[in-house]
């Protein structure tokens, strides 16, 4: 008899859920993490993570959206700790803008509570913003920030109250179906037995299932703090997170809400990587400028000094969906990989979604078109 009913590979912000509602059904769990938790080689980090209703990649995922608003609630109210802050979203983008359109087209579709405003409304309302005339601008109110490391933090010291077993430091070299359970093997040669896999090792996924590393592009994503310059009009009760859609860029952003400075970055790639091991720049004068050079023109009450620099990973899918259901050559390993650089906030539902699947082989959720089969078929 396997040692554990599920092992879970990857403790980030999936992981760390998944580890978690497992634990909650009483499974015998173990999470095995490569680095130690929370840590800055992957995705789960850089102090905050956007959280919106309105959603400009698809209208579909709005209904998730809303279960995981619920579980990011449910985790506030079990660990007495605070991790979604709402502050609402400006989007806006240049006369004609692709995200503003979908994000209005998502809000419209799903009854969400929205405005349409122009550039003088923005300005009026969030006096740091300076918009073009003429651009296009939407509002919503049930948008904020998430605090990753937090969050994952959290969801570890429940599963562990709960029994679960986190194995850190830890490389799993793969994971192979061995009758009804897995095999999964250890860099230095040892292994661990287990009914089921969840799979969510980020950028590192490919390695652990070869089956996705043909379609899936890793970027490099730098993130940048900057000084405000007029810091009482960025803090949250002044100042929304924000996406804008400038001509040929899309740069996102959060309020000052810890004294680091104003966190903002571009959507788009700073440079593809071969491997989720490959060396790593660092933040070069032309990855802040690119970023620097928006909030000057559009938010000048942000654009002081950069303070810092990070960089972290996007695993981007071929369509910028998700990946998430069974292993279609092995029903026994749950893939994970929900990412494409936005799938933080959707974290404390996927952990829910994957402990369905590793339990039961099904979910009610509607995941439909996270298929991996629509991949590797």
């Amino acid at each position: 008899m396997p040692a554990f009913d599920v092992a879970v590979i990857g403790l980030g912000a999936m992981g760390a859920a998944a580890l978690y509602e497992l634990a909650a059904r009483g499974q015998r769990a173990v999470g095995i993490e490569r680095f130690e938790p929370g840590h800055s080689h992957g995705s789960s980090h850089g102090e905050s993570r956007l959280i919106r209703l309105a959603y400009s990649e698809d209208p579909a995922y709005v209904p998730l959206l809303r279960l995981a608003y619920r579980n990011w609630r449910r985790l506030e109210t079990l660990t007495g700790e605070r991790i979604l802050n709402l502050t609402g979203i400006v989007e806006a983008g240049h006369p004609g803008s692709p995200m503003v359109a979908a994000s209005l087209r998502s809000a419209v579709e799903h009854g969400l509570v929205h405005e349409v405003l122009s550039p003088a409304q923005v300005a009026a309302r969030f006096p740091a913003f300076d918009l073009p005339a003429g651009w296009d601008c939407v509002f919503q109110p049930d948008a904020g920030f998430l605090e990753p490391e937090r969050a994952i933090g959290l969801y570890l010291k429940a599963a562990s109250d709960l029994g679960a077993v986190t194995r850190t430091h830890t490389k799993v070299i793969d994971v192979q179906p061995a009758g009804d359970h897995v095999v999964i093997r250890l860099e230095g040669g040892g292994h661990i037995e287990a009914g089921r896999a969840v799979v969510a090792a980020g950028a590192w996924i490919g390695d652990i299932a070869p089956i996705l590393s043909p379609h899936l592009r890793l970027t490099r994503q730098v993130l940048v703090w900057f000084e405000p310059n007029w810091p009482e009009q960025v803090t949250p009760e002044r100042f929304p997170v924000f996406m804008l859609e400038t001509a040929d860029d899309v740069i996102y952003g959060v309020p000052d809400f810890c004294g680091s400075g104003v966190k903002a970055a571009s959507h788009d790639s700073c440079g593809d990587l071969a491997s989720a091991d490959a060396a790593r720049l660092d933040a070069a004068a032309a990855d802040v400028e690119r970023v620097h050079k928006v909030l000057r023109a559009l938010i000048p009450a942000a654009a002081g000094r950069p303070r810092r620099t990070e960089t972290c990973l996007y695993t981007r899918s071929p369509d910028e969906h998700f990946i998430i259901g069974l292993h279609p050559g092995a029903p026994q390993i749950v893939l994970a990989s929900p990412c494409s650089g936005h799938g933080f906030k959707f974290a404390s539902l996927i952990g829910e979604i994957l402990a369905d699947l590793a339990t039961t082989g099904s979910t009610d959720k509607p995941i439909g078109l996270f298929a991996p089969e629509r991949l590797t078929l």
